[in-house]
């Protein structure tokens, strides 16, 4: 039901056969022996004829208990196939008829759910928090019944039955029942009994691979030869997940290694900053961690998706990367780009989902704050990796955020060229962090599975709410943007060109100039099976200026809102390019970059530059401009001239805010042939990491200690300097209140722990203050067994 909060039990719960342990049967037949001495129930009878040395007729009043406990398994009847089978001799066929007679019931469930058990380590769910029974789709499982008596195949007849939901039907998959078979059939709900003892037997349960994925409730219903029915309700229940280790189901990753780190890995790395200046911070996704499955569940609970969808991965997909955001539906992450977090969390300061969906969770849906577009990544990657989904988070750099839906990023002039503020609501974020996950498209054309786009940050609305994707990166690739959902939005972030237009006498547009490279770069995730960044722009584009990149780019327009804006050819002698040095400006010095103007005709050109460089919000927002310049450029035939560029510190201490991000935009004409060049070049003012050394030898249940340093880079005092440390399988999250922090000063942490868990293990850390963010640091920490 919606708001419902889906609970697993206590594993303190979990046992074989609870409530059916054989001294609780005793004392009810010794109570049973000491009302009615003088009569002898039908049970007792079987049991005194099938073995009369265990089983004398009581001719006193004492009670031997251990004569009682001795025949407690008594053999199957004819014609069962069970390993104790025998098969009754001549003149027994009446306690044989009184045996089937005995209504059959079940005592207990054992659904074998123990993380070393069979089934979790089977279905490769061994990793999660806690014994509960947590399998996979399209994949066997076994679970034990205690009986009454024992079963008869003749006879007897048994269904489970697993419902889902608040109102289950058979109709929509949300009501299952499970009928006893002698082969179990693929792709079906069967099962088969494969072993017996005594009273209890072993059933082997297959699922098919389209089951809806969630918490079911387990009933299981027994009838006997004279059609009496009796209904055992476990108070246990089964957790279903996709299962990209099963060949049918449509999340299926045919690559070991690629599982273990898209499904299996809880840790990561999440890429930010420019394309040349590429900063990477580790991440907690800590899919496995106490509570975090249960918090998946709730999500989808609370986005009133119906049960009966939730076998799809395109729809849960597209209803979660929904849920990740607050704006409609009372989702996971608040979204906040303002720079002003001090009600709350700020966003770089989160280095884990874990706390962000167990306060999600614990709150009843109270939306946590606050995200950004890193944030509302790394939280979709934690549910879908937890629901089974192939997932990774992806950065893309110089990400354009298309507006208009003319799958161009639009820049308006006026007759000075300068830009027309009011009409520029077309930006480039200096990068953008979303989603990759794998699935088939059985809904698309083939050759479109494999990698989708899906994004959780919310920008621009689909189909009237805030959410994105699955996008077949395929499609995206090829320019196919007709193809659902939301390609032409990914294709415009990926593969738009930059289109600047001049505002003509009349108040008309014309188009002057285009850049054809300036979206879309490095487009990153991490490596499979390492801490190396993977670039994967080949998989969203072909490359850049080639013939197969520009038919794409063409093919897309024709559905885009400006599809002449590729009907122009433009001269094009004069070059104009912006360089940086080595890594980039760092934060607290004078930022330095240079200009390259080259010209490639034989005649001499003229032209005057104008340059200005305004403070930026990661996702292209301006906030001021901080600097104009104009610059006057002569060429000699074939010449080329570098002209620096200079930001001096004062200039742009007071006006950072997230990311410390800067936009230097350069235009201008040539006199000679009308020439427009222009130029628009993000670039961020890097910071420093914190050091995290770890003191003494790793062993769980040891105490040891890491200390963790960092040197403001700034000639000026930080104040209220927070640090954020976690890491999973060595302590709990917290917050370490530093306070203020001189200007170029160190600061030394130290921090005491006891690792809980066995392996490599990782310790992050990050900064948090106003005047300096993306501050953080990873120590690798491999935790000895004791």
């Amino acid at each position: 039901m919606p708001g419902e909060r889906s609970t697993v039990r206590c594993p303190a719960e979990v046992g074989r056969f609870p409530g059916a342990a054989p001294p609780t049967r005793v004392e009810l037949t010794i109570e049973r022996q000491e009302k009615r001495q003088g009569e002898e129930g039908g049970c007792r009878r079987w049991f005194r004829k099938m073995c009369p040395c265990c089983c004398k007729r009581q001719t006193t009043t004492s009670y031997d208990v251990t004569d009682k406990v001795a025949v407690d398994k008594p053999p199957p009847c004819e014609p069962c196939t069970g390993p104790e089978h025998t098969k009754p001799k001549p003149g027994e066929n009446g306690e044989h008829k009184e045996m089937e007679e005995l209504k059959l019931s079940v005592l207990s469930v054992d659904l074998l759910s123990s993380k070393t058990g069979q089934n979790r380590q089977e279905h490769h769910t061994d990793l999660y928090h806690g014994d509960e029974m947590i399998i996979r789709r399209g994949q066997n499982f076994h679970l034990e019944l205690e009986l009454n008596r024992p079963y008869c195949c003749d006879s007897d007849k048994l269904h489970l039955d697993l419902r889902i939901g608040s109102l289950p039907t058979v109709a929509k998959g949300t009501h299952v029942i499970i009928p006893l078979v002698d082969e179990l059939q693929e792709k079906r709900w069967k099962a088969k009994m494969v072993e017996q003892t005594g009273n209890k037997i072993k059933l082997s349960v297959n699922s098919p691979a389209t089951a809806v994925i969630g918490l079911y409730g387990l009933n299981v219903t027994t009838q006997s030869s004279k059609g009496e029915k009796t209904t055992y309700n476990s108070s246990k229940h089964i957790v279903m997940l996709f299962n990209p280790w099963c060949a049918v189901d449509t999340v299926f990753l045919d690559n070991e290694e690629e599982r273990k780190e898209y499904v299996l890995n809880d840790t990561g790395r999440l890429y930010y900053g420019t394309e040349k200046q590429i900063g990477s911070r580790t991440w907690n996704y800590g899919q496995f961690h106490d509570g975090i499955l249960e918090a998946c569940l709730f999500v989808l609970d609370k986005s009133d998706m119906p049960p009966s969808g939730r076998g799809d991965p395109v729809n849960v997909v597209r209803v979660l990367s929904a849920m990740i955001n607050t704006q409609d539906d009372s989702g996971v992450l608040v979204g906040n780009w303002s720079g002003e977090y001090s009600d709350a969390v700020s966003p770089s300061a989160w280095s884990s989902s874990v706390e962000i969906l167990r306060k999600y969770h614990s709150t009843d849906g109270t939306s946590v704050r606050y995200g950004q577009c890193w944030v509302f990544s790394a939280v979709t990657t934690s549910v879908l990796r937890c629901l089974g989904i192939p997932t990774r988070s992806v950065t893309n750099f110089q990400s354009a955020h298309d507006t208009d839906t003319s799958l161009t990023t639009d820049i308006y002039l006026d007759e000075e060229m300068e830009p027309i503020d009011y009409l520029n609501g077309d930006s480039v974020w200096n990068f953008h962090v979303w989603n990759d996950c794998w699935m088939a498209r059985p809904d698309l054309p083939p050759g479109h599975g494999g990698w989708q786009a899906v994004d959780s940050t919310p920008q621009e609305t689909s189909q009237g709410t805030f959410r994105c994707g699955p996008a077949s990166v395929n499609a995206i690739r090829s320019g196919q943007v007709f193809l659902k959902h939301d390609t032409p939005f990914v294709f415009a972030e990926v593969n738009s060109d930059k289109i600047y237009w001049q505002r003509n006498p009349d108040n008309t547009f014309s188009q002057v100039h285009s850049e054809k490279k300036a979206v879309g770069h490095c487009i990153s995730t991490k490596a499979v099976g390492s801490e190396e960044r993977a670039d994967i722009t080949h998989l969203y584009k072909h490359q850049e200026g080639t013939e197969e990149e520009r038919i794409a780019v063409e093919t897309a327009s024709r559905y885009g809102s400006k599809p002449e804006a590729y009907s122009m050819a433009m001269a094009e002698d004069v070059l104009m390019e912006v360089k940086m040095d080595g890594e980039g400006p760092r934060m607290g010095a004078d930022a330095k970059l240079s200009i390259l103007v080259k010209n490639q005709s034989s005649e001499p050109r003229r032209t005057t530059l104008h340059s200005q460089v305004a403070v930026m919000y990661y996702t292209g927002v301006l906030k001021g401009t901080i600097k104009k310049e104009r610059i006057e450029v002569e060429l000699l035939p074939n010449e080329e001239k570098t002209i620096d560029w200079l930001l001096p510190y004062l200039q742009y201490q007071n006006e950072l805010v997230d990311q410390a991000a800067l936009m230097l935009t350069v235009s201008g004409r040539v006199t000679e042939t009308q020439q427009v060049l222009a130029n628009q070049t993000s670039f961020r003012l890097r910071t420093p990491d914190l050091n995290i050394e770890p003191l003494g030898e790793a062993v769980v249940g040891k105490e040891m200690a890491a200390k963790i340093t960092f040197t403001n880079p700034l000639p000026r005092t930080l104040i209220g300097v927070v640090f954020r440390v976690e890491g999973l399988g060595l302590q709990k999250g917290h917050e370490v209140i530093v306070g203020d922090v001189g200007g170029l000063s160190t600061v030394t942490l130290t921090e005491h722990f006891i690792p809980s868990q066995p392996g490599p293990r990782k310790l992050v850390a990050s900064l948090d203050c106003k005047q300096l963010t993306q501050v953080h640091g990873v120590a690798d920490i491999v935790v000895l067994d004791q």
